[in-house]
């Protein structure tokens, strides 16, 4: 075997894939039509892909490092796709709401061993299997795919491009980014390399996976899109691409003109369950460094501040004073975080991190998530229109328990004074009464043709403060926003706690 270089209606639904994209062009390859060489030329001398003629060389290298990865897991319930997260109805009620990522279950097909098949029914209660797929990065055997190709693994079978079956076992798992790395049983297996150079949009690519259990599947196509977030998770930055993608490529590698990996195939956005041309790859940037974490300890530990951050809108950046909308926005600090120990406060802007500049929330959420703890960073904020420098040490990211953990006691207390009817007149269109132990002021009633219901405020908020002072009373609200006005705002920032969130809103303000 030749070692390459080493180096799935009008329902939206996402499917797990797995796919490698791969596209091959090089000094002296005739273009597609001759008419256009002279472009192709010009277009070579300056560094620029144009289309081969064939993708046959590339492919001829890649594809012994692509395998199949079947998982022998206990068998799921039933599913319906409107009890998963993320695919509720949308406002129309006539579409499934956004993508999910899934796992292309065999259960009942005869050539996987289901209840049709030859193996029938296994002992130690009800299995399926699942199929994804994978790729070598390593001559010794390490294998990058999905995590939800095997979540609750109890078998991992990889089937090499040649026919061969070897066992693997599960090194690591990476949720938050579904990546997870595997080690074969073995040596000497084929390898490719990540690549060195991020795609740009329009690039050639290729991908090579499992779809439907056809392994060896290749199909070619361009970089759409990059930095994509579909809504998975709070690192979401993938490439799009569309080369054709299905059900059971998930796992698979999207290669370049070179041969080189550029992202995993892990979703596609789909009407009917098929390929309509619009896939979703993780780079190759988060899965290098994710799979150096996995190699190393089994698991990826994230840096973390310990603070709420939001978008801003344009509205919220004015009252802020800010000449654009740019940054991540802290609404609110986490007890016992490195930003409690620290000098940052709700309502300032963090615009930077170690000098590079921050474009907005989902920003600063990779930036932070991809150091390590312990690591000290230098952010640089806005607050009251000048630009300073916080320093801290990054804390441990905490597990879904810990942070439960830390929000305990946080729960509003309303104490038992007679509500202050409509206090803050019919410029909010809401009433307050105040909250106890001098936690701000709880929205009672909220006019559904008002300012405040227009910003999604609701009964049940406590706002903790308005245009930056702290708020326990009528007169408290009256004198901020008075201030607001007298400064010669257009808008006064208010910020709210939500259940176990907080949040900035901006409400206009009239002339004085």
């Amino acid at each position: 075997m030749t070692s390459p270089t080493k180096t799935p209606g009008a329902r939206i639904r996402a499917a797990l894939l797995g796919t490698v994209a791969i596209a091959a062009v090089g000094a002296g390859i005739v273009a597609w039509q001759p008419a256009r060489a002279p472009f192709v030329a010009a277009a070579t001398a300056q560094g620029v892909q144009t289309a081969p003629m064939s993708f046959a060389d590339v492919v001829e290298r890649v594809k012994p490092a692509v395998v199949s990865v079947r998982v022998t897991q206990a068998a799921p319930q039933a599913m319906n796709y409107r009890e998963l997260p993320g695919m509720g109805e949308d406002e129309n009620g006539d579409m499934e709401r956004f993508m999910r990522r899934f796992g292309e279950q065999f259960r009942n097909d005869p050539r996987f061993g289901g209840p049709r098949g030859g193996q029938g029914p296994q002992r130690g209660g009800p299995r399926a299997m699942s199929q994804g797929s994978g790729f070598f990065i390593s001559a010794d055997g390490f294998i990058v795919t999905n995590n939800h190709v095997v979540r609750g693994a109890t078998e991992a079978d990889v089937v090499l491009d040649d026919g061969r079956t070897v066992k693997a076992r599960v090194v690591g798992t990476d949720e938050r980014t579904d990546l997870a790395l595997l080690k074969a049983e073995g040596r000497d297996f084929p390898f490719v390399a990540f690549a060195r150079n991020a795609p740009r949009i329009g690039d050639w690519v290729l991908a090579v996976g499992n779809p439907f259990g056809l392994g060896g599947t290749v199909t070619a196509g361009i970089v759409s899109a990059r930095g994509r977030d579909i809504g998975s998770g709070p690192y979401d930055d993938f490439i799009q691409i569309d080369a054709a993608v299905n059900r059971g490529n998930s796992g698979g590698p999207t290669f370049n003109v070179n041969g080189e990996v550029i992202g995993v195939n892990t979703a596609i956005f789909s009407p009917s369950g098929g390929n309509v041309g619009i896939a979703f790859a993780i780079p190759s940037e988060t899965t290098q460094n994710v799979v150096a974490a996995l190699r190393e300890g089994g698991s990826v530990q994230r840096g973390w501040i310990g603070v709420q951050i939001q978008g801003l809108t344009p509205e919220i950046a004015e009252s802020l004073r800010l000449t654009k909308p740019e940054g991540a926005l802290v609404a609110g600090i986490q007890p016992g975080s490195p930003a409690a120990a620290s000098d940052l406060k709700p309502s300032d802007v963090i615009v930077s991190v170690d000098g590079q500049p921050v474009k907005d929330a989902r920003e600063l959420t990779r930036r932070i998530g991809a150091a390590r703890p312990g690591t000290t960073v230098r952010l640089g904020v806005i607050r009251d229109g000048a630009e300073r420098n916080v320093g801290l040490t990054l804390g441990r990211l905490p597990g879904e328990g810990q942070m439960a953990a830390l929000q305990d006691g946080r729960r509003d207390r309303r104490s038992d004074a007679a509500p202050e009817a409509n206090p803050t007149g019919p410029r909010l269109g809401l009433s307050v009464e105040p909250a106890g132990r001098g936690q701000g002021l709880v929205v009672t009633e909220v006019d559904p043709s008002g300012p405040a219901a227009q910003r999604g405020i609701r009964p049940g908020d406590v706002i903790l403060d308005v245009a930056g002072r702290s708020v326990s009373s009528l007169r408290d609200v009256r004198e901020a926003l008075g201030a607001a006005r007298a400064d010669g705002r257009r808008s006064a920032l208010i910020r709210l706690r939500s259940g176990e969130g907080q949040r900035f809103v901006a409400i206009p303000l009239d002339p004085g």
